[in-house]
């Protein structure tokens, strides 16, 4: 048995292929220590570092410079045939059903910013979470009329029959700060336009923390923005009844980035009520994940 016992990875098809290759030569070099038998002590501690080194180094010279976010489809390449070999292979029975029929429970309405994949911060795993992603995670009310994120809550509530809407929101948000910067004058570009409908959750925060910073407001209304559209979700008859039917459950949740936290709490139905901007919100069920 190997000495290094952390070698062995849970979630191979997750890992760079430069961990992945680090992993294999380590192993063999303990797998040659052993043939010889030399003790695990300073000499696979100096292999060890010596490979690290290397991996230090090919990684520097292939890595984009910080902030940059470039990823090349060479490296796209390696991760789709890692996960090709290390999940879809490994679990073919399950794709192969999800290519006939999905059955998620969790419908997810979360920001396009690329900091925040629902996937990769709650372990989401195909066909576990219907999902649309816009600017702000904001759900319109009805009376805006369509748009590509109520198509897929019609077709996720009525046709594939969720049991939750979850509704991701997270700190340092582009689209609240452009609401938050807004002038009352009338709007001319799309987010300007797409985030005014989150205007009550502005108006309620400029309500409720005139005295604070603008980062701390503009805090706030990341989270009062997610309960206006947890509101807005029950504009929708469709949505309405079932909640209050008690067969589907609405949820918002809110992803700091910045501490590596995670609020989650449940859209009170039963003791929701009418303020000086529209419904006020019931909260239950509140969950801090740090």
């Amino acid at each position: 048995m190997s000495a290094y016992p952390f070698l062995v990875l849970p979630i191979p098809w997750l890992v760079s292929p430069e961990t992945v290759l680090f992993r294999e030569k380590l192993q063999e070099k303990v797998e040659d220590n052993d043939r010889l038998g030399l003790p695990s002590s300073h000499k696979l501690d100096a292999s060890i570092s010596s490979l690290e080194q290397q991996l230090k180094s090919a990684k520097a010279q292939n890595m984009p410079k910080t902030g940059s976010g470039l990823v090349s489809f060479d490296e796209m390449k390696q991760r789709f045939l890692n996960f090709k070999k290390h999940k879809y292979l490994e679990e073919m029975e399950h794709f192969q059903t999800l290519a006939d029929v999905q059955t998620p429970k969790f419908m997810v309405i979360a920001c396009v910013d690329s900091r925040v994949c629902p996937s990769n911060i709650l372990g989401f795993q195909p066909g576990e979470a219907f999902m649309v992603r816009n600017v702000a995670n904001i759900v319109p009310p009805l009376e805006n009329g369509p748009t590509e994120t109520n198509a897929a809550l019609q077709f996720a509530v009525n046709t594939l029959e969720v049991e939750n809407i979850f509704i991701i929101g997270h700190s340092n948000c582009a689209g609240i700060q452009a609401l938050m910067n807004m002038q009352d004058e009338e709007n001319h570009s799309f987010v300007e336009k797409w985030v005014a409908i989150a205007k009550n959750a502005k108006l309620r925060t400029k309500a409720d923390a005139n005295g604070l910073s603008f980062d701390q407001q503009c805090k706030h209304c990341e989270k009062e923005s997610i309960n206006l559209s947890l509101l807005n979700l029950l504009t929708y008859p469709w949505i309405e009844e079932r909640v209050r039917k008690e067969t589907l459950s609405v949820h918002g949740g809110y992803y700091d980035f910045l501490n590596c936290t995670f609020e989650k709490w449940t859209l009170d139905f039963k003791t929701r009520s009418s303020g000086g901007h529209g419904s006020i919100f019931s909260a239950k069920d509140r969950e801090l994940w740090s």
